[in-house]
């Protein structure tokens, strides 16, 4: 816009349709049908690229035998295939920009969104008719991220100052033992559950590999994948229809991958030009079925007046040449371009070179990169867990505006704290590095003006964690912060208007006995630490309310939360709609409604580490189980997974059980007798803070023997208890164990 002018740089509208399944519920509203009805029609029809109607009629038995069978379905779905296809609403192209030479409404009409962004009113087919330029750019977050690690990674002395992110090895082995190792979260194009599991499969040993696995790992070409990894593993099973392909498949084992093949293919075996080698790609591309038909005719036998030979005149003999254009037809349909998978292909590489070397950066670029998204936060702390990396929680001594390294640990953004603000962080920063360290509560909210230290901000920050490098704990900043800051602003005002308080006057000696006293007061406790940070950060940084029952969700959960959201590569959730999962996680919401028979359902928000999942209870099991669903409410739930197009997945609850009455033991490992003796008192002085049903037992090492506490000495087992019982004996000296779960169904 800059360069050409505003009016001569516009947006290319697309015309969302009624698709087969989108169709039959709009449809299905308008006819006011049960919508559990309709979705269930709309799920019968199978989910193909340009599935339409007509051919799920065809190919779907039970969806043939609801059409043929009820009166009111047969009506909905023949209306649905009179709408078909007719254009449903409008939105704007991702990418696709026009540039013209003139004001562009000289050319074609424009639009504008509900945004206020103007649009062409033509799509894209149309606006290339016309000979307008029509440019596309993809803007990718993961170029950010790699720009930001990389500087990061300098910043922190890991990497050399003169790290080129363009310049690094392409043949790293380590680097594809990576790709390969399905520890891949946060790697670009790599990171859903379905690449890793091909990626594991695949086990790339060059960029190829990638540029292959990446335009393969699409519906459609995804069928042709198992040809593809048995010609790499084993070569001498790959057939070629005539010796002319071989030069041209053989860097993808034998497999029609991409677009250009198809062009070299036509060039190399028929004759045709550059030029017209391109159009062959066009046409196949855009499923334009009578120009290829009429490229065939040209392919097998040639054309003259066009200049191509064709197939025959070579030798190559008219079926093979045939079976070979019916091969390029089928895949042209989904074929990728190569020059486009080799970029992506790049990017995948640089995102896991840096996280193959330098973790610790690129994680925190990463982090910084979905700030406003808390659920992929979560996800990505997660990650750092995994990899051993410690999360360290804000601090207005240490953290910037976005996640930094700090010691071979993450230091959490000020940013994002809740209604903080770039501008507050960037001004602590600022005020950080020009006047040094802040070194107590009053020093910190001096430092700053009104408007940015104001209670809701300084609040925030303590319950962030923020201010824990300053004196006292989170408790006692909590109790005298309100104080702290009315004293503030008197000095401020009267500093103003020239007046001299007895503080300016004093001593050192004294001004540190005027200091203001912290109340004595112990730290809250770990649960409400943890609250308070959920509330502040969105999520848990210091631990999480999930942690003392890691064992319970490793042994029984079969889902997470993460695996009811839609993957953006596939459009899919990982859970199969119908099927049933059990997940585990706390309660944060429940809303009652009344049905349209006066029952009572309910909807309930459960989260784990990963993120939430809707649980829907249905009125029979809700009267069953409604005063044992409440919120905080740490739970393992059985269902069935609902899953529909362009939505999350939800889950229907069939069964619950509360965590914590499932029994549990907990496990205190000593050397010998002889050193539990010595602990003995204090290991019962710490469990004896805890109240609760759960066992508790001894096991000695050296004679593997083990000693179960009498009764009396049962506790409540909690992250709190497991912490202080680590830091009493030692890391690996505490364990817990669970009896299994049985569900009833």
């Amino acid at each position: 816009v800059e360069k050409y002018g505003k009016d001569k740089v516009v947006q290319i509208v697309t015309f969302g349709t009624l698709a087969a399944r989108g169709v039959l519920r709009d449809v299905g509203r308008v006819l006011d049908l049960p919508y559990a009805r309709v979705d269930q029609i709309a799920k019968m029809v199978p989910k193909e690229l340009d599935i339409t109607l007509d051919k799920a009629l065809e190919t779907s038995p039970e969806f043939r035998l609801a059409y043929e069978s009820d009166d009111e379905i047969r009506r909905l779905i023949d209306i649905s295939r009179r709408l078909e296809g007719l254009p449903r609403h409008t939105s704007m192209h991702a990418a696709g920009v026009v540039i013209s030479n003139a004001p562009a409404d000289d050319y074609v009409p424009l639009s504008k969104n509900a945004d206020g962004i103007v649009t062409t009113q033509y799509t894209m087919t149309t606006l290339e008719e016309l000979g307008l330029l029509k440019m596309d750019f993809l803007g990718l977050r993961t170029l950010t991220v790699i720009r930001d690690a990389v500087k990061i990674a300098i910043e922190s002395g890991k990497a050399p100052a003169d790290l080129d992110i363009e310049k690094i090895d392409l043949n790293d082995k380590k680097v594809f033992e990576l790709m390969g190792s399905g520890k891949t979260d946060g790697i670009f194009q790599l990171e859903s559950a379905g690449m890793k599991s091909f990626m594991k499969e695949l086990r790339p040993e060059n960029i190829e590999d990638v540029i292959a696995g990446i335009s393969l790992y699409r519906p459609g070409p995804m069928d042709f994948i198992p040809k593809y990894i048995k010609g790499k593993n084993e070569p001498e099973s790959i057939v070629y229809d005539c010796p002319e392909l071989e030069p041209i498949l053989e860097p993808t084992h034998g497999c029609i991958v991409y677009q250009e093949q198809v062009m070299q293919i036509v060039r190399d075996l028929a004759g045709y030009s550059f030029g017209r080698s391109d159009l062959v790609r066009r046409a196949m591309s855009k499923k334009k079925h009578d120009v290829m038909e009429r490229e065939r005719k040209n392919f097998v036998y040639g054309d003259p007046e066009q200049n191509v030979r064709g197939c025959l005149a070579i030798g190559i003999p008219e079926e093979t040449a045939d079976k070979i254009f019916d091969e390029m037809m089928d895949f042209a349909k989904y074929a990728f371009n190569k020059s486009h998978a080799a970029a992506y292909a790049v990017v995948a590489y640089q995102t896991a070179y840096l996280k193959c070397y330098y973790p610790v950066a690129f994680m925190a670029a990463l982090m910084t990169s979905v700030i406003d998204n808390s659920a992929k936060v979560t996800g990505y702390i997660h990650t750092c867990r995994q990899m051993g990396i410690r999360l360290l929680p804000p601090d207005v001594n240490s953290s910037g505006s976005k996640f930094t390294e700090s010691d071979g640990c993450i230091r959490y953004s000020l940013t994002a704290i809740k209604r903080l603000g770039a501008n507050v962080a960037d001004e602590i920063v600022r005020e950080r590095k020009t006047g040094g360290e802040f070194t107590d509560i009053k020093d910190f909210i001096s430092r700053l003006s009104n408007r940015e230290a104001n209670k809701r901000t300084i609040e925030n920050l303590i319950k962030a964690g923020a201010l824990d490098s300053l004196p006292g704990n989170r408790k006692q900043l909590m109790m005298i912060y309100g104080y702290v800051l009315d004293e503030v602003a008197r000095d401020k005002k009267n500093s103003l208007s020239g007046q001299i308080s007895l503080f300016d006057i004093v001593d050192e000696e004294t001004k540190k006995s005027m200091q203001i006293k912290l109340p004595d007061v112990p730290e809250y406790s770990k649960e409400e630490i943890l609250a308070f940070e959920k509330e502040v950060l969105g999520l848990y940084v210091s631990g999480h309310p999930l942690e003392a029952y890691e064992p319970l969700l490793d042994k029984n959960v079969t889902a997470t939360t993460a695996d009811f959201v839609l993957d953006e590569e596939t459009d899919q959730a990982a859970v199969k709609d119908g099927e049933f999962y059990v997940i585990g996680g706390i309660i944060t919401d429940k809303n009652v409604k009344t049905t349209r028979s006066n029952s009572v359902m309910a909807f309930l928000t459960v989260e784990d580490i990963y993120g939430t999942v809707e649980v829907m209870v249905f009125p029979k099991d809700y009267e069953r189980l409604s005063r044992e669903l409440y919120e905080d409410r740490k739970v393992l739930i059985r269902g069935r997974a609902s899953a529909e197009d362009d939505k999350d997945a939800k889950l229907i609850l069939r069964e619950m059980l509360p965590m914590d009455e499932v029994q549990r033991t907990l496990w205190v490992k000593f050397e010998d007798k002889e050193s539990f003796d010595r602990s003995e008192e204090k290991l019962y002085s710490i469990i004896s803070e805890y109240d609760g049903r759960d066992a508790v037992t001894v096991y000695l090492s050296d004679k593997k023997t083990i000693k179960p506490l009498p009764a009396s000495k049962s506790t409540g087992i909690c992250s709190e208890l497991v912490d202080k019982l680590k830091e009493a004996f030692s890391e690996d000296a505490v364990a817990i164990t669970y009896r299994p779960v049985k569900w009833a169904s």
